[in-house]
């Protein structure tokens, strides 16, 4: 099959600026691929993260060999032979695959006629839990602002940064703003190991859901202290990577978090959730800030997760995709008639 491949990046203004511990993001970046066969056209983006060693600049330089592993193969439907090529271009810049991989998917359910649930062998009927929507670091009542205006707009779980010296403060805050709300907590790894522990004690007094990646990913033993000490269920997110790594977590954590930048695609994402159920543990995907062409990808794993957090589009000023509809923080699958189910605007 003759596949034409095309990549191009675009610029993606937030609605706010985005703060975490390790930073702040008022713009930013993603890489469209384009896969086109037979009249169809596959979306796919990469989102890439300096933290995990990438850039807008390392993603073109690699798009095109790994473009070249597809032309290669020429079949959409090859995509575990493809991803195998694909690393063995490159074993690093996950990002940069997943925009490939996930435009992979997108065109062979376009080929069939199926969205890729349904190539996945999952249902949209069940249930599928809902997005959160993410509060990022701000003065104190402006994150509570912000917080009971996602409960306003129908975003039934909140997703709070902390990593301050007023983190307690913050979600006492946002407690009283959303007293119905889910919140759950992500410090980004900004606390030592016995500060954890006492930030979690004090956090349980809120009804927090878990908290998310307390510690370092370069402090495992800190990560082992806080798991058997913590009041609260503790998500491994930058400590977990891959497949790979699920069996050194598994002891040190709940549930993992994982990433289609980080696996570097739906491919292997499906592996990291395999391991990590024959491990006993807690499955979420996340995302970074990205365009629907990578979310819309991501949605389709909703069947086989117990918590997602893909509100990476909805921080977004303007999309220039259009993917999987969501409402009251919940994607609507059954609305997809073929592929991940985006489109460009």
């Amino acid at each position: 099959m003759r596949i034409e491949t095309n990549f191009e990046a675009v610029d993606l203004s937030l609605e706010v600026p985005f703060r975490i511990s390790r930073g702040t993001t008022a713009t930013t970046e993603n890489v469209v691929v384009t896969l086109t066969a037979e009249g169809e056209t596959g979306y796919g983006a990469a989102a890439p993260s300096r933290h995990y060693g990438e850039t807008i600049g390392t993603v073109e330089t690699l798009l095109p060999e790994l473009l070249a592993a597809v032309k290669s193969v020429g079949d959409p439907h090859a995509r575990r032979t493809i991803a195998d090529r694909m690393t063995d271009v490159v074993r690093d810049n996950p990002a940069a695959r997943a925009a490939v991989d996930i435009a992979l998917w997108d065109l062979a359910g376009k080929l069939l006629g199926e969205p890729v649930y349904r190539l996945l062998g999952l249902s949209a009927e069940g249930a599928c839990p809902p997005t959160s929507f993410t509060i990022g670091l701000d003065r104190t009542d402006a994150m509570a602002d912000r917080a009971a205006a996602a409960v306003e707009a129908g975003y039934p779980v909140l997703k709070v940064k902390l990593g301050t010296n007023r983190d307690i403060e913050i979600v006492e805050a946002i407690r009283a703003a959303a007293p119905d709300a889910t919140i759950r907590v992500d410090a980004n790894g900004a606390w030592r190991p016995k500060k954890a522990v006492r930030n979690c004690r004090a956090l349980s007094a809120f009804d927090v859901e878990f908290v998310e990646q307390p510690v370092s990913a370069t402090d495992p033993a800190g990560l082992a202290h806080v798991h058997g000490r913590s009041p609260l269920p503790v998500v491994a997110d930058e400590s977990c990577l891959t497949a790979a790594d699920i069996p050194a977590v598994a002891d040190r954590c709940d549930i993992v978090n994982l990433k289609l930048m980080k696996t570097g695609g739906l491919t292997p994402a499906v592996e990291v959730i395999h391991a990590a159920r024959a491990h006993g543990l807690g499955v979420m995907c996340g995302c970074m800030i990205e365009t629907d062409a990578a979310i819309s990808g991501a949605a389709h794993l909703l069947p086989l997760l117990d918590y997602a957090d893909l509100d990476g589009s909805l921080l977004l000023e303007d999309d220039p995709y259009a993917g999987v509809s969501v409402d009251s923080g919940r994607f609507d699958l059954t609305a997809v008639a073929a592929g991940t189910g985006v489109a460009p605007k």
